[in-house]
C-alpha cells in the first residue's frame, strides 16, 4: 500500500530572489548547501541529476519560473511511490526573501512515521544551511565532502560517542565557539550555527561542517561538509575517521 505525504517548510533568507534561485536551480548552487555533485538542465522538462560514484538520482523539472518557482519530480517506482519537490520564492523588504518548500509524494509501507520525522528534521538542517551559504558564502563554489559511518553507528549511543570524539562534552549551544579535534585531520575552529537532537552544524571562515545522527531510522552516522575553497580533507579521510571512531 502507498500513502500520500507532504513535508512543508518556510524560511526567511538574507538574499534577493535571484540569489536564492541560483542556489536552488543550478548545480554549483545546490552543491553549496545540499549535497553533490549536481547537474541541472534548465527549463521545464529538464533534468536535475545527482551523481555520487556509481549512484545516480534523477528528477524531471515540472515548473521553471526563474526567481519565483521551481518544481521537480523523481521517477515513479513499480509500486507507485515517488518523491516531488517545490520551491516558491517571495521577495521581502530590504533585499531579502521568503522561501516556501514542499517535499511530497507517495510513500510505501517501509516509509514509517520515523521517516517522516527524520526527513522533516533533515530538511530543517538543509534549509538552514542554505541560509548560511547565502549569508556567509554567497555565490562561492563549494566542494561537497560526504561520508557515512560503519553500520554499528546506527546505534542510538553512537551520537554521544561522536561528540566526545570531536572533543565536545555534549551538544554545544548555537553561537558557541568550538575547536573540533578530529584525529588525523586538521583542527576545526568555528562557531556552532546549528544544533538539534542528533544534528550539529559548525561554520568556519571557509566551510560548513554538518554531522547527522540517523539512528531513529536505523541508519549510520553521516557527515556532509561544504568547503568554499580547497578542501583540506576528503571523503575517504572522514570515512576512515568515522570507522575508527564508531566501529
Amino acid at each position: 500500500m502507498t500513502r500520500e505525504f507532504a513535508i512543508r517548510k518556510e524560511v526567511e533568507l538574507r538574499a534577493a530572489p535571484e540569489q536564492v534561485w541560483e542556489a536552488i536551480a543550478t548545480g554549483p548552487g545546490i552543491d553549496a548547501w545540499f549535497m553533490g555533485p549536481h547537474t541541472v538542465e534548465p527549463g521545464e522538462g529538464g533534468k536535475i541529476r545527482l551523481e555520487i560514484g556509481e549512484y545516480t538520482d534523477e528528477a524531471t523539472i515540472t515548473a521553471w519560473e526563474p526567481g519565483t518557482r521551481l518544481a521537480y519530480r523523481g521517477g515513479e517506482q513499480p509500486d507507485g511511490t515517488f518523491h516531488a519537490f517545490e520551491y516558491l520564492i517571495e521577495a521581502t523588504d530590504g533585499g531579502t526573501s521568503v522561501l516556501r518548500f514542499v517535499h511530497h509524494g507517495f510513500a510505501g509501507d517501509d516509509w514509517t512515521a520515523e521517516y517522516d520525522d527524520m526527513t522533516a528534521r533533515g530538511w530543517e538542517l538543509y534549509l538552514h544551511t542554505l541560509g548560511q551559504y547565502l549569508e556567509h558564502f554567497p555565490g562561492r563554489p563549494a566542494t561537497f565532502v560526504g561520508a557515512d559511518g560503519p553500520e554499528s553507528s546506527a546505534a542510538p549511543e553512537a551520537w554521544a560517542v561522536l561528540l566526545r570524539a570531536l572533543g565536545l562534552p555534549g551538544t554545544p549551544a548555537a553561537g558557541a565557539r568550538v575547536r573540533l579535534a578530529v584525529t588525523g585531520l586538521p583542527p576545526i575552529d568555528g562557531v556552532v550555527d546549528y544544533t538539534a537532537p542528533s544534528y550539529l552544524g559548525i561554520r568556519t571562515t571557509a566551510a560548513l561542517y554538518r554531522f547527522h545522527g540517523r539512528s531513529d531510522i536505523g541508519m549510520s552516522v553521516g557527515v556532509g561538509h561544504h568547503f568554499f575553497g580547497p578542501a583540506p580533507d576528503s571523503a575517504d579521510s572522514w570515512r576512515g575517521w568515522l570507522s575508527a571512531t564508531l566501529g
